[in-house]
């Protein structure tokens, strides 16, 4: 039988670029892109949130998806860190100052970042055209979410077309949370890794807002109080019936 020829643009085609925060969603988007395509590469953000230490699971995590699950092994390829701390400074949330957790006039949590998953996507895709990588994930969700205008598909439709015009190459940007509650994404979890891969996003990501990883449960390290750990919590609870 003859072998079967690929062609560049189809080598192109199979690879990925994951913004990999170290939290729950952006770990279950990383099994996600290490199922379905040849090869992965990460890229985070440190734009100076509160909860940096999401930033300090990145590497274990990594670490643990390489060595327990071979079958992804190697496809996993480079890790991106950039600092985008500028972002941080100039937009003064919940997410980057020690203020409490509140809504403001506009109806939206004072933890939205205004900007930041454009810059994200913008800085990924600049990144990607350098490394013939043009198929972007996030684990932006329309269902269980703030209302955060940079998580809505329509947006991130729109924001795919405009990198592909922008630079010429043909972007497609993947949100394979986006119509998923939280416990539908504990599930996809299971569904892609197993138990393994649930206990690995209960030991080692990190979502909670404040930034504690001293407290322990049964959905893993937070404060229980803020909107990151309760959508966790909830999600979690309803997925084992609880």
């Amino acid at each position: 039988m003859a072998a079967t020829m690929t062609s560049p643009q189809d080598n192109v085609k199979m690879r990925a670029l994951v913004l990999f925060s170290g939290g729950q969603d952006s770990t279950v988007c990383l099994a996600w892109a290490l199922s379905n395509y040849n090869h992965v590469e990460t890229i985070g953000f440190n734009y100076g949130q509160r909860h940096s230490v999401e930033l300090d699971m990145r590497t274990p995590i990594r670490n643990k998806i390489a060595a327990d699950f071979p079958q992804w092994q190697s496809r996993l390829g480079c890790d991106h860190l950039l600092n985008l701390e500028t972002l941080g400074a100039m937009t003064r949330t919940a997410m980057t100052d020690d203020v409490e957790i509140r809504f403001e006039q506009s109806g939206l949590p004072n933890t939205f970042v205004p900007g930041r998953n454009l810059l994200f996507f913008t800085y990924a895709a600049a990144l990607g055209y350098r490394r013939d990588i043009f198929n972007l994930v996030g684990g932006m969700c329309e269902t269980d979410f703030s209302g955060y205008p940079d998580c809505r598909d329509e947006t991130l439709k729109s924001l795919g077309q405009t990198l592909s015009l922008g630079t010429g190459a043909d972007y497609c940007i993947e949100t394979p949370l986006m119509w998923l509650d939280k416990s539908r994404t504990w599930e996809m979890a299971q569904e892609l890794g197993g138990s393994r891969l649930v206990d690995l996003i209960i030991e080692e990501t990190h979502t909670c807002y404040k930034g504690v990883r001293d407290e322990r449960h049964d959905w893993g390290y937070g404060c229980t109080e803020c909107p990151a750990c309760q959508l966790r919590a909830n999600g979690y609870n309803k997925w084992r019936g609880a």
